[in-house]
């Protein structure tokens, strides 16, 4: 990672002037979102364990019948721990040791809901196109070491966990699946959401692994507000951020794995509009670092072999609503984001703009039903002059 950019918000404040840094982090980022107090205990896990900690809070408007509804998220980022030739158990255990650090820093900040990355017990070998070791870090949803790790934290810190595995359904023909768990802050399984949108795209071919999943636009209620998960390369299409928020989520999480070259412009851009578009908060996740496997792999665009895809660039952040977002974690280092968001947030913006109430579901719904249909001409009126 040397050499690599840390972070657009480290340059800003570099280079721009101080008078002028304000307003253009308004243009940017939207309405100020005030840094939260990082309580000494993170402070210290997080200078010990080499990882980044910032936190910050998206209030909503005092309302005269309704008390603030308060929710604590906690994003984390993170490299992997070993050498991808490791052995896969040393590789897994190392990786729940580093999440193990930054889920105790992230309970002394008071997080209700804790979101990994994507595939975080594994290195992101699906570029690989191996099954070998790869498919070894298949899990179940529900029994597996991964799942009773996760339930440890979710009792010991009263906290949802959001889990994103490699699953191996054992139930179906040991199939594979991109799977995220979700663990009640009681302990328990709470359900899975499966990823919808597979990515066919250079290095990203994983279609080689799994499939689309066949969970659907699931919205989990806990204690602690509506959360659903778009895992990844679905959040390059609005229908499914729409659905989850036609299925009543208020904060969904984006846990991903990208890299720069392919990526980055879209990066700061997809989970905001989606955060607008659906009056509801997202979070967007993405892991750091650059993996390095043991065998060369190609990417059938005609350049050489190579052991590496590029540099996965952090920058996880949080978008609210009404348009605003926090500043992202940095490019090269691991991190936890702390966002502490007033859900009350959600339906003010919805009275405001009539996005929900304006949004046609039944002209869509009626225009899709003709588009999926063999015969279906567009209605393109051409001119005949």
């Amino acid at each position: 990672m040397a050499g690599e950019f840390s972070s657009l918000e480290k340059c800003l404040e570099k280079h721009v002037p101080e008078q002028e840094l304000k307003e253009v982090k308004r243009i940017m980022f939207g309405r100020e979102t005030p840094t939260l107090p990082i309580p000494s205990e993170a402070q210290k896990l997080g200078e010990t364990h080499n990882f980044e900690i910032f936190g910050y809070a998206i209030h909503a408007a005092k309302e005269q019948l309704t008390q603030p509804r308060q929710v604590r998220v906690g994003l984390v980022q993170n490299a992997i721990a070993l050498e991808t030739s490791a052995p896969v158990s040393d590789q897994r255990s190392a990786l729940h040791s580093r999440i193990g650090q930054i889920a105790e820093a992230a309970a002394h900040c008071g997080v209700n809901i804790l979101c990994f990355q994507e595939a975080w017990t594994m290195p992101f070998a699906f570029c690989t196109r191996e099954k070998q070791p790869w498919c070894e870090f298949a899990e179940n949803a529900e029994t597996g070491p991964t799942t009773q790790f996760c339930q440890e934290l979710a009792r010991k810190y009263n906290m949802v966990i959001i889990s994103p595995i490699l699953e191996r359904d054992e139930v179906h023909g040991q199939t594979l699946w991109n799977t995220a768990v979700v663990i009640s802050n009681s302990g328990a399984v709470l359900g899975k959401s499966r990823k919808n949108h597979i990515p066919r795209v250079g290095d990203f071919n994983e279609s080689t692994y799994y499939m689309e999943g066949d969970t659907g636009h699931r919205v989990f209620q806990t204690q602690f507000g509506k959360i659903a998960i778009n895992i990844c390369y679905g959040r390059h299409h609005p229908q499914n951020w729409m659905m989850y928020g036609v299925n009543g989520a208020e904060i969904v999480f984006n846990p991903s794995a990208t890299v720069g070259d392919l990526s980055e412009p879209m990066w700061s851009i997809e989970a905001r509009n989606a955060a607008i578009a659906n009056s509801y908060f997202t979070c967007a996740i993405n892991r750091v670092g650059t993996e390095t496997f043991p065998n060369d792999f190609t990417s059938a665009d005609g350049k050489p072999a190579h052991k590496d895809f590029g540099h996965f660039y952090g920058s996880s952040y949080v978008a609210a609503p009404d348009g605003c977002r926090t500043p992202g974690l940095s490019r090269t280092k691991d991190g936890l984001l702390i966002a502490e968001l007033d859900l009350n947030l959600c339906r003010q913006v919805k009275d405001k703009w009539g996005f929900r109430m304006t949004q046609r579901l039944d002209l869509y719904a009626s225009s899709l039903m003709e588009a999926i249909k063999p015969d279906y001409k567009p209605p393109v009126i051409k001119d005949t002059c």
